[in-house]
């Protein structure tokens, strides 16, 4: 009975209301068994609520139930021989039990309209029934007759994938299958094809991962899809696209999900398509014109290319064309601004160029919505654009539009967001009295502003506010404090703020801001208005001059994004009179804890000492803390189970502890175990030890995405088989002393960029097994005791993507293999600077550092260009020549071969390396010239061809007339500048002549005489003086052991 009371029950709710056809059969009871108490209550109360229930109408043939008689003899109730309420749900056509919470939450507001929350409802109610984990077979077994089955956000995980099968055979006249967020794992079952009828299939928010070939191939009915964040990998079936009665298909958030747009024909019927955020790529084809019954196309954040086809225009039922985050190149084509039903147009982010034409009719335009920020978009923006009547959001910012100023877009009445930020405005001034719109959102960074614009004094609307980044000095103006403000962006000015604001004057307001970012502003000080605004979420203050203590104040409740880093703060906040800088991990309560609800703090490259406040690890809501470059001490807060914590960077401090001990025993570091959702953990350059084999078996970090542990005192066995994290992506453990060899299931992590082993004690033959990894970009070996040769190499997989590459100072030996050379694919890729972006390796919130060799000299790179190559082989002890195939490292910038044994002649093949900026070949033996074809390496800085028995002249010109002595030294049979040694025409060394080789050899002997008399001279001189000290000195300890020898004599007698 509480199955069927719960079953109805949540068909109540307006919301979530459907209609149930029940077939109930006539009451067959044994009188003698009369209805049990606990059976009728739960059947009157269903009555009173259908019977209240905004939605729900009882049938004209229906009379309600007669509480005075046996509630088993009432009109659909049947009984067993026990006085138990049984029921028939067999002819049941559509059952929803989604989204429950809401659905109680709703019927509770319908039920019982004075409640304001969950404690003031009668106890029966405040543990409602819900479907939980629910046996799937077993719920649907007798369902044969539904048509709609809606289970949204019911757990059914524990079905494996025996769910698709079970629902093919079960319910076989399903038109609408809605199972989002539910658990379900993939991979889908073809078997869904044979379900004749259906019409809707919604799986969003569900593991799926895989989709077969023949997924849905006959389903002829289906009229919408959607499996929106499934983590959908391979190919999208296209003929999906093409079945003929399908009108909506959604796909987003499945960013492994390939695929293509097919040819559409005139016939298709489809209305929405949405792709965001997969990797379908490839142009769109011009048969895109025949969906005349589009709506909706949004397709942001894909890996479409080419121009955008002509033939949209045709489709005059667009309502939103999405195309933004792409890489469509191009021009934009004025049709698209007429198309009849288009309220939203977003290209931004693509590769479109040129000029915008003028179009017509821009006053019946329906545009409200228009993005075009990020192009390569020139020209004077058209005038039809500043003339669309609904136009309500503007964003054209990051392009190259000339002569823009302010006062063009007065004309837009109904203009609520601007943005204009990277595009240069012309000035002017007196702008205050323009007719401008009421603003919400008013974006200038990086405007070249040099002043406020006055304009902003009438916008009494305003809400957000940017003017960062621009050349704005002087003090804030009150007329700026709007009281709606609640974002204010002031980054990169120099500006300063009133002592005193006119916060007694009736006309003036200030606002409780919620945002407030003062980041390079060259503020030496908190500003004092900071005191009052409780409301304050994001304060950034970083990049200034602000020194001493942190104010109480600061420490708002609400506060979730603080940044001071590169500052001069010396203390966290201000301590009590009875605290001192030793309680930072007590119990005594400190400011800094009242920010509770704290999820982004950053204090790094600051001046703080002493202990990390312990309350830091109990912010349960921090999702990063970065206390990098300090003078912190001591160990780690501990961090409880509940917390979010995803990066955790506390590196260049002097924190210590043993770090096996602290994973698996939870002390000293405490608890690093329990952050499962850490993807960030940089510990590198503290004073942290001990061994790392107690967690040999113990499966750390399942989210992990960046270690750095380097530059500490961990010794021991190298063992990192508690890195299970198939996501890793950067491995830093450099700079320790740990030893024995690399485990091999590392290859398992197959998204691994950065692999940095440098400074340890690892004997291990080359790790070969590390082509297996698909993403290596950064391998660093330097200074271990690697050994043996370096030959067996799968030419045809290679390094797909290693672009610096460092084993140097081990014990390498033998040739320098061509299959080596060959297997370095990355570095045989030619990177076009100008047309590449800046972009660096690792993601957005952790790029990673590397330190190498570079011309001659140890650089830290706090960033590494993904364009950057770098091969370095010195300190071994490899032999022969240097192979010809070193000319297909073709994108090599630095190479160091110093410290080997290679001989014969310097390659003709370096010449072709032209994007060689440094090339250490010393210490080697190499013989011959110096090939005069090294002078066309025209960005060569640095050379060092020291110590090798070359001859010959010296070649000229280009990048090598900058080259010093240095670069030949230990040559002896090399001439020419920039050395003294002068050459013969066939470019030989000039042997001296005779009396000159006498001369020379006199003047060194004479040189060697006046050496050797000064200094014969000064070590007689030294021994006299030394002689007559020390005898003086020697004189008064024999006297002063005397006279305390005979004081020892009287004393004992």
């Amino acid at each position: 009975m509480k199955t069927l009371h719960f079953l109805i029950s949540l068909f109540l709710p307006s919301f979530v209301f459907i209609s149930l056809v029940l077939s109930f059969p006539l009451p067959q009871v044994d009188l003698s068994k009369q209805c049990l108490d606990d059976q009728k209550s739960p059947l009157m109360q269903l009555q009173h609520h259908l019977y209240y229930a905004p939605n729900f109408t009882f049938s004209s043939n229906f009379d309600l139930w007669d509480l005075n008689t046996d509630c088993c003899s009432w009109e659909g109730v049947t009984c067993d021989a026990y006085g138990h309420v049984i029921s028939h749900l067999t002819r049941l056509v559509s059952l929803d039990l989604s989204y429950q919470d809401d659905c109680y939450w709703r019927y509770y507001k319908v039920l019982y309209p004075g409640f304001y929350n969950y404690f003031s409802l009668p106890y029966e109610l405040q543990r409602p029934l819900k479907l939980e984990k629910p046996n799937f077979k077993t719920l649907i077994k007798d369902l044969r007759f539904l048509t709609e089955l809606y289970l949204d956000s019911v757990d059914i995980s524990t079905q494996s994938t025996k769910w698709c099968e079970t629902t093919s055979l079960v319910l076989s006249n399903l038109r609408v299958l809605s199972l989002s967020n539910c658990g379900l794992k993939g991979p889908l079952c073809s078997s869904l094809s044979r379900l004749p009828f259906l019409s809707k299939l919604i799986l969003d928010g569900n593991p799926i991962s895989y989709l077969p070939p023949n997924f849905l191939v006959n389903s002829s009915l289906l009229v919408s899809l959607s499996l929106v964040n499934c983590n959908l990998s391979g190919h999208f079936p296209t003929h999906i696209l093409l079945l003929p009665k399908v009108q909506s298909i959604d796909l987003s958030g499945n960013d492994r999900l390939i695929g293509h747009l097919p040819e559409f024909s005139s016939n298709n019927s489809l209305k929405s398509l949405s792709l965001w955020y997969t990797k379908f790529s490839g142009k769109l084809p011009q048969s895109i014109g025949n969906l005349k019954f589009l709506t909706d196309l949004t397709l942001t954040l894909c890996n479409f290319f080419g121009p955008i086809p002509s033939s949209i225009a045709n489709l005059s039922s667009l309502v939103n064309l999405d195309l933004a985050g792409n890489k469509f190149s191009g021009s934009i084509h004025s049709s698209l601004f007429t198309l009849p039903s288009l309220k939203s147009l977003s290209l931004s982010e693509n590769q479109l160029v040129g000029k915008i034409d003028e179009f017509p009719n821009a006053s019946s335009s329906l545009i409200q919505e228009l993005y075009m920020g990020n192009n390569y978009l020139t020209g004077p923006i058209p005038k039809s654009i500043l003339q669309l009547p609904w136009l309500e959001r503007l964003f054209i910012r990051g392009n190259s539009f000339s002569s823009v100023k302010l006062d063009m877009f007065i004309q837009l009445k109904n203009l609520r967001y601007l943005n204009l930020n990277n595009i240069g405005l012309l000035s002017e001034s007196g702008n205050g009295s323009l007719p401008f719109p009421q603003l919400e959102s008013l974006r200038l960074r990086s405007c070249n502003l040099t002043e406020f614009p006055e304009f902003i004094k009438t916008q009494d609307k305003l809400v957000e506010l940017d003017l960062s980044g621009n050349h704005i000095h002087g003090v804030v103006p009150n007329w700026l404090w709007k009281s709606t403000l609640l974002s204010l962006h002031l980054s990169v000015n120099v500006i300063d703020f009133p002592k005193q604001l006119p916060l007694n004057d009736a006309n003036f307001s200030f606002p409780m801001l919620t945002e407030l970012f003062l980041e390079s502003c060259n503020v030496s000080a908190f500003p004092e208005f900071l005191k009052s605004q409780e409301n304050l979420e994001y304060l950034d203050l970083s990049n200034n001059k602000i020194s001493d203590v942190i104010p109480n104040w600061v420490w708002k409740k609400r506060l979730r994004y603080l940044n001071l880093a590169n500052n001069h703060l010396s203390f966290l906040d201000q301590l009590l009179p009875d605290q001192s800088s030793t309680s930072a991990q007590t119990s005594l309560p400190r400011s800094i804890c009242n920010s509770s609800q704290l999820m982004f703090f950053n204090a790094s490259h600051n001046n703080f000492s002493g202990l990390i406040p312990n309350c830091l690890g109990k912010m349960n809501a921090l999702n990063l803390l970065d206390l990098q470059r300090n003078n912190f001490s001591g160990m780690l807060p501990k961090f409880p189970k509940e917390t979010q914590l995803q990066i955790l960077k506390v590196s260049e401090n002097r924190l210590e502890g043993k770090l096996p001990r602290s994973l698996a025993e939870c002390t000293q570091l405490e608890v690093l175990d329990k952050l499962t959702a850490l993807k960030v953990l940089i510990l590198r350059e503290n004073r942290f030890y001990g061994q790392m084999k107690h967690f040999k078996h113990k499966s750390l970090f399942p989210s992990l995405d960046v270690l750095d542990i380097a530059s500490n005192q961990f010794s021991g066995e190298l063992s990192i088989d508690f890195l299970q994290s198939t996501q890793l992506r950067s491995l830093k453990i450099g700079g320790n002393k740990l030893e024995g060899r690399l485990s091999r299931l590392l290859a398992n992590c197959t998204t691994l960029e950065v692999l940095d082993l440098g400074n340890n004690m690892v004997h291990d033959t080359f790790l070969f097994w590390l082509q297996k990894l698909p993403s290596l970009k950064v391998l660093i070996l330097r200074a271990n005791r690697f050994y043996g040769t370096i030959t067996k190499f799968d030419t045809e997989r290679g390094f797909l993507k290693l672009r610096i590459l460092d084993i140097a100072s081990n014990n390498f030996s033998g040739d320098l293999s061509i299959e080596f050379v060959k297997s370095l694919k990355a570095m045989m890729q030619i990177t076009n600077d100008d047309k590449a972006k800046l972009d660096y390796i690792g993601e957005n919130y952790y790029q990673d550092s590397v330190t190498i060799f570079n011309k001659g000299i140890e650089l830290f790179y706090e960033k590494i260009l993904t364009p950057f190559t770098c091969l370095d082989l010195s300190n071994n002890s490899f032999h022969g020549r240097i192979p010809e195939e070193i000319q297909m490292l073709r994108s090599l910038r630095v190479m160091n071969l110093s410290n080997n044994g290679f001989s014969s002649e310097i390659p003709l093949a370096f010449q072709n390396l032209k994007d060689l900026e440094s090339l250490d070949l010393s210490q080697n033996k190499l013989s011959g010239k110096i090939p005069p074809q090294l002078t066309t390496l025209t960005f060569l800085e640095a050379l060092n061809l020291s110590y090798n028995p070359l001859e010959g002249i010296i070649p000229q010109g280009n990048q090598f007339s900058t080259f010093s002595n240095d670069s030949y030294r230990g040559n002896p049979k090399l001439c020419g500048l920039p050395l003294s040694k002068k050459c013969n025409e066939v470019g030989l060394l000039v042997p001296a002549a005779p009396g000159e080789e006498k001369q020379s050899w006199l003047y060194a002997m004479s040189t060697w005489k006046i050496i050797l008399i000064g200094y014969g001279s000064g070590l007689v001189v030294g021994l006299c003086i030394g002689y007559t000290v020390l005898n003086e000195l020697g004189n008064k300890w024999v006297d002063k052991f005397k006279k305390q020898g005979k004081r020892n004599k009287r004393r004992s007698r």
